[in-house]
């Protein structure tokens, strides 16, 4: 009895110490290396030497999160005993990352990344809004068949797009044959050449894309809450209102007007000298990383002036959507965004076509980009800033500082600039534990979140539509009545099949930066 009594405690004892030594031991390392020593090191997911450790941990938990809750549920019903079959996705998964991963830094360099963000985003907004009021300037009238075309209908008509069908859904053997590509690119031979494997992949993908995300992000209560959300982080800048004493006028009161005065001065001098230091310093690091000395921003010599008459057909730097819309006729606006230079013919204007080697990449960087003039053309459509004679004489002054002279040359450097340090390795590992305490907060997945009812999707745009009434500057740019401006600057974004259109486009064109091999010969 006694020697029983001694060995129940030690056999306990190793129980829970074993217990304790795999808690001790990472998620990851349990799923992803089941055979791996306790001194192992993780593999590089990403080939980027500036990844940290903390990010390349934080990217193989998210992993192992997703493929507990989502795959060992079923695979262990087929056999409990195979620790091999994770260890082999994490494998393709990480050839998949490697891939994209190669594929951004290279378009990053040819400065296709920048042009996507600060060019074709922009002008595909753009012409969003101008197609929307251009189908709703037609509703009820002779062009919507006597009026019983409805605003996705006439939308349809002027932005029809292959993917999306006249009632707004998703052509899914469009996104099959997208979702083909990127597997056949991402993956390696052995892993593509299985047909099972690959359809079963690929249908997965494809729900996700289709129906979960694209069929979410269109909605508009979820866009509408999105940019709330963002305007609500935005920090607060209306000033403290003192309401003074009522004991009258003193000495000490005087005093503390005079001391507080002084601090606000030497306050708002501290902050510019600060400001001063930074712009200086933003220059210099701009520069390096243009690969120009800071000499080069002095002026060019100046070009000869473009008549006032001239015709954006034959003009190549600018686009057809930034000419200046001075008649109210919408029919004159091109129903289609014509980012690719492919309809100026390159031999009469001496650039180069989009299709061009590599050698001739140089000579096409030395033409202005204007990217800053696509974004406020783009302001300008939402905010209908055109129509207020307030907003219009901002808009054009902004316009024409940041479009000509050295201003607009060293925006073209600034705007890439804050791109690459926007995407840093940083950002991008906040945004992976965000992701994972958002999908993952207990460790499995969180219970699907429960659609918004139509009085809390009217309230959300109530909020939206009059956040700016108490800012004594809106009115500046949105006119008499803010609230106004912003609804009607949501209007646009409040159609399902509209937004449909949008984000098939910007799916596109998204692709067409990471495999540009989708749209040769087009």
């Amino acid at each position: 009895m006694s020697n029983r009594r001694h060995v129940a405690p030690s056999v306990a004892s190793n129980s829970n110490s074993s217990h304790v030594a795999n808690r001790s031991v990472p998620l990851f390392k349990r799923l992803l290396f089941p055979t791996a020593p306790a001194s192992f090191e993780l593999p590089p997911l990403l080939l980027n030497p500036s990844v940290s450790p903390e990010f390349n941990a934080e990217l193989y938990d998210f992993i192992a999160l997703a493929l507990r809750a989502f795959v060992q549920p079923w695979w262990t019903k087929i056999t409990r005993y195979d620790k091999e079959f994770l260890p082999i996705i994490t494998n393709i998964l990480t050839h998949v990352f490697r891939t994209l991963e190669d594929r951004l830094a290279k378009a990053h360099q040819r400065g296709d990344l920048a042009e996507l963000v600060f060019r074709d985003i922009p002008v595909i907004i753009t012409q969003h809004y101008r197609d929307f009021r251009f189908a709703r300037s037609k509703l009820n009238s002779s062009y919507a068949a006597g009026g019983a075309l409805s605003i996705p209908a006439l939308f349809h008509a002027s932005q029809s797009h292959m993917a999306v069908k006249p009632g707004g859904e998703i052509d899914l053997d469009y996104v099959r044959f997208l979702v083909d590509h990127i597997l056949k690119t991402c993956l390696p031979t052995e892993d593509w050449d299985p047909e099972t494997e690959r359809v079963i992949v690929r249908e997965i993908i494809v729900k996700i894309v289709a129906q979960d995300i694209l069929g979410k992000i269109t909605q508009p209560w979820f866009i509408e809450k999105m940019i709330l959300d963002q305007l609500m982080n935005i920090p607060s800048t209306k000033p403290k209102v003192t309401t003074p004493h009522s004991n009258g006028f003193s000495t000490h009161t005087l005093l503390v007007f005079v001391l507080t005065l002084i601090q606000s001065i030497s306050g708002v001098c501290l902050a510019l000298v600060h400001a001063y230091r930074q712009l200086i310093v933003t220059m210099k690091e701009v520069n390096q990383h243009s690969g120009i000395n800071e000499t080069s921003l002095t002026p060019p010599p100046p070009e000869p002036p473009i008549p006032a008459s001239h015709s954006p057909s034959v003009t190549v730097a600018i686009d057809p959507l930034l000419v200046t819309q001075t008649q109210t006729d919408h029919s004159a606006l091109p129903l289609e965004p014509s980012i690719s230079s492919s309809s100026v013919d390159p031999s009469s204007s001496g650039v180069p076509s989009s299709s061009s080697s590599e050698a001739n990449y140089d000579t096409i960087t030395d033409f202005p980009h204007d990217y800053a003039t696509y974004i406020v053309v783009m302001l300008a459509e939402i905010f209908t800033t055109n129509s207020r004679y307030a907003g219009n004489t901002i808009m054009s002054t902004i316009g024409m500082a940041t479009s000509q002279g050295v201003a607009g040359k060293w925006l073209d450097k600034f705007l890439p600039y804050l791109l690459t340090r926007t995407l840093s390795t940083s950002l991008m590992q906040t945004m992976t534990r965000t992701a994972k305490r958002t999908l993952f907060p207990n460790g499995y997945p969180a219970p699907p979140p429960i659609d918004p009812t139509l009085e809390e999707q009217a309230e959300t745009r109530r909020k939206l539509v009059e956040f700016f009434d108490d800012n004594a500057l809106a009115p500046l740019l949105l006119g008499p009545s803010p609230s106004d401006t912003i609804s009607m600057a949501l209007q646009p974004l409040e159609t399902r099949e509209c937004n449909v259109h949008l984000s098939m486009l910007l799916l596109d064109r998204i692709l067409g930066v990471l495999m540009p091999e989708l749209f040769d010969g087009t």
